[in-house]
């Protein structure tokens, strides 16, 4: 299984879109499940819900920072980190329309709520959103990236 199809699994058992991502690269991250669960839930529904960067989007970002990013704060190392960050976002953007929650699923023609309490996950739920597929998409960018890096 990738870690594309990984993360698409974990969305469909019930984590946010940013959790997803993320914990499909524990194992490269050397960070638990829980921690990563917990410190990712927040960006979920593109941010607490508010719909702003697609919380697949910041999953992407964040297990990126786990993986390839050097813990030395220096200027050389942030520009990097903001080079393949904007490169794997731009190339999502592209292939998906937007980075922004919002506009992804207004695309679908969905009504976009901000706040509020989420949706159940049923089976009608997964045929119109298209969150699953963008989780999947943003785990496959990412893991793509790393492996040109030697890091998966």
């Amino acid at each position: 299984m990738t870690r594309a199809e990984q993360a698409r699994e974990y969305f469909k058992q019930g984590y946010a879109c940013s959790q997803a991502v993320a914990l499909a690269f524990a194992d490269v991250a050397g960070v638990d499940e829980a921690t990563i669960a917990k410190t990712m839930l927040p960006f979920g529904g593109g941010l607490g819900r508010l719909r702003l960067t697609c919380g697949a989007v910041s999953g992407m970002a964040a297990a990126y920072g786990m993986v390839a990013c050097k813990a030395e704060n220096t200027p050389e190392n942030k520009k990097a980190a903001y080079a393949d960050v904007q490169k794997m976002c731009a190339r999502f953007s592209s292939e998906n329309g937007s980075l922004i929650c919002a506009e992804l699923l207004s695309g679908q023609n969905l009504s976009v709520t901000v706040g509020g309490e989420a949706e159940p996950r049923t089976s009608e739920y997964y045929k119109k959103r298209p969150c699953a597929e963008l989780v999947y998409h943003a785990a496959q960018i990412l893991e793509e990236e790393l492996k040109g890096k030697g890091l998966v």
